[in-house]
């Protein structure tokens, strides 16, 4: 399965790229995180609950970044299992470009990725569905949490 989007967040490159580097940030953002470890600067730990039509399940997994760009470009790089329910893996290149002269940040990602178990047995359709409701909650959560009216004056 493959996803391509890309979203503007009001706010300058640095800080986007900071808090795609933020684990306490990424963690409230993420649907259904119950825990994001930082283990190095390039590796984390994660604990995920999800519900993909009638499966539920809680993944644990491992996330590695690398081809570090700071701060315009990196590729995230994860795999999860899910008990019974089966497991995912995937990749994502994340690229950050300034827009609105440094004032504002351009999120583009491009996601290839892959399930196993009942979860694939589901059928691409819903599975496809899914990934981009979690992914536009992701991005609703991480923008609202970075808008400037929601920081301390």
């Amino acid at each position: 399965m493959q996803l391509n989007q890309s979203h503007d967040i009001p706010v300058p490159i640095e800080e986007v790229w900071a808090a795609l580097n933020n684990e306490e940030i990424l963690a409230k953002a993420i649907p259904g995180c119950e825990m994001l470890e930082k283990t190095s600067d390039t590796e984390l730990s994660a604990k995920v609950k999800l519900k993909i039509g009638p499966v539920s399940a809680t993944f644990t997994g491992a996330v590695t970044l690398s081809d570090l760009n700071p701060p315009h470009a990196y590729v995230i790089s994860g795999t999860g299992k899910g008990g019974v329910a089966g497991g995912a893996s995937g990749s994502a290149k994340v690229v950050l470009e300034e827009i609105e002269c440094g004032t504002a940040t351009r999120l583009s990602y491009e996601v290839d990725a892959a399930v196993t178990g009942k979860i694939a047995q589901l059928g691409s359709r819903l599975i496809e569905s899914t990934a981009k409701k979690l992914a536009t909650r992701f991005f609703d959560d991480f923008v609202a949490l970075l808008s400037p009216e929601d920081k301390p004056a």
